[in-house]
């Protein structure tokens, strides 16, 4: 039962950090496209990478799996927004722009990726 405190916690700190890095892309680039979703994807897409590859049990700072939960499953959880990029990606389908739709799409997908991986590489030098 403490586990789901720990994750439940966590998904409140990420939802919070989530919604003030949202606004302050859409703040400086306007909500015309969604860089703030993608921004807060691929920063926790490094995170998740970086923290799963330093706590794993082979990592160079392993953690306890409440730790790992609480940040892994809760705060990244909150934080990340698939379910934001797919009703955006939605949106600008329905509204005829299926180019900025489809660069929702590859920018997303491309640039999370490449965060996580730099995220596991980041821990994996830091743990030589």
């Amino acid at each position: 039962m403490l586990a789901y405190l720990w994750i439940a916690l966590g998904g409140a700190l990420g939802s919070v950090a989530r919604y003030a890095g949202s606004n302050l892309v859409a703040s400086w680039w306007g909500e015309a496209f969604p860089w703030g979703t993608i921004l807060v994807n691929v920063t926790g897409s490094f995170v998740i990478g970086l923290f799963s590859a330093l706590t794993g049990p082979d990592g160079p700072a392993p953690a306890s799996d409440s730790l790992r939960q609480f940040v892994m499953i809760g705060v990244c959880g909150g934080y990340t927004t698939f379910s934001s990029f797919s009703l955006q990606t939605l949106t600008l389908l329905r509204q005829g722009h299926a180019m900025a739709a489809g660069a929702n799409v590859l920018i997303s997908l491309a640039a999370c990726l490449a965060a996580v991986a730099l995220g596991y590489l980041c821990a994996v030098a830091l743990g030589r």
